[in-house]
């Protein structure tokens, strides 16, 4: 069919240009939420694969800076979950044994005893602290007031008894046979020549038993535990002799581990983190001598303890 009035109008007008533009804007904004929201998904899969998780066994778990070096670490990606033990012969195993990853708790001597009775090979990584070890009493305000004759409580397991018994011998209270070593025990006493009869409990009973000993050496561990005060120890050796490096404390992990990046970063942590460094001061009554130590001097002192135990196993 013909138009009459001559003119070439379509039948069926085609879209409006304008509207093209509407459109594309209308699809980029589409693309646009589409691609934020797959960039925020995929943000939170990459943060949750870059943060660390680390089982940390310790004594103590309670002490207050324990949440501060939580809460530090996290800052840095590393979630650490800190485990309670109150028998020092469990946390090593239980790192040897991948329960753990690591832990801290110990001294490089005790280490030492460990590794050469266990055949094992734990390394530090990092220092924490020396703390001193104290002679307590309920009963007497001095060593000198301590009779002749009376019974004082040293730790059993093999290093802290050393420790203890040649700050015994040091205070006046007893007399060591081979003058006093890392290696001392029960057996090196010389009941003759010593003022006190000595005895081995576990350390964590030591402060416990004060009601029925005349003094007893307690383990920094266990002073607030027990209602004593840092400050009432009868003696105590110095933690900022030189010679006293065996008995640092520190982080020990598995040798394998010895230079995982996210372990020295935890120490690093510890160390630099400043509301750790005034916790751990504070719980010890300001007592620790607080360290950071190089690695490589810890890892030579504890070969060097570790020689030494295996000669005196000899002899």
């Amino acid at each position: 069919m013909s138009n009459t009035s001559g003119s070439s109008t379509p039948l069926i007008e085609a879209p409006s240009r304008r509207r093209w533009p509407l459109l594309l804007a209308a699809l980029v904004a589409v693309a646009v939420v589409v691609g934020l929201v797959v960039v925020l998904t995929g943000g939170d899969d990459e943060a949750a694969e870059d943060r660390r998780s680390v089982r940390l066994g310790v004594v103590g778990a309670s002490d207050p800076y324990w949440t501060d070096f939580q809460e530090a670490a996290a800052d840095e990606g590393i979630d650490v979950e800190v485990i309670d033990f109150s028998d020092y012969n469990q946390p090593n195993p239980a790192v040897s044994e991948g329960e753990l990853d690591m832990n801290q708790f110990q001294h490089i001597v005790f280490l030492a005893d460990y590794n050469v009775a266990a055949d094992d090979d734990l390394q530090p990584v990092g220092a924490t602290a020396i703390y001193p070890l104290g002679l307590h009493s309920k009963q007497y305000d001095s060593v000198e007031d301590i009779p002749d004759g009376a019974t004082v409580a040293v730790p059993n397991d093999a290093s802290n008894q050393a420790r203890a018994l040649v700050l015994l011998q040091s205070a006046g209270l007893i007399e060591l046979t081979s003058g006093g070593t890392i290696f001392s025990d029960l057996a090196d006493v010389d009941e003759a020549a010593s003022r006190v009869e000595v005895t081995a409990l576990d350390a964590a009973l030591t402060a416990t038993s004060l009601d029925d000993l005349a003094g007893a050496v307690v383990n920094n561990d266990f002073v607030e535990r027990a209602g004593l005060d840092f400050d009432d120890a009868l003696a105590q050796d110095d933690p900022a002799d030189p010679k006293a490096l065996p008995y640092a404390n520190i982080f020990a992990v598995r040798a394998d581990d010895v230079d995982d990046p996210t372990y020295r970063e935890l120490v690093e942590i510890y160390q630099e983190t400043q509301a750790v460094q005034d916790g751990v001061v504070e719980v010890s009554g300001g007592t620790a001598v607080m360290l950071d130590t190089p690695v490589e001097e810890l890892q030579a002192s504890l070969r060097e303890v570790e020689d030494d135990t295996r000669a005196a196993e000899q002899d």
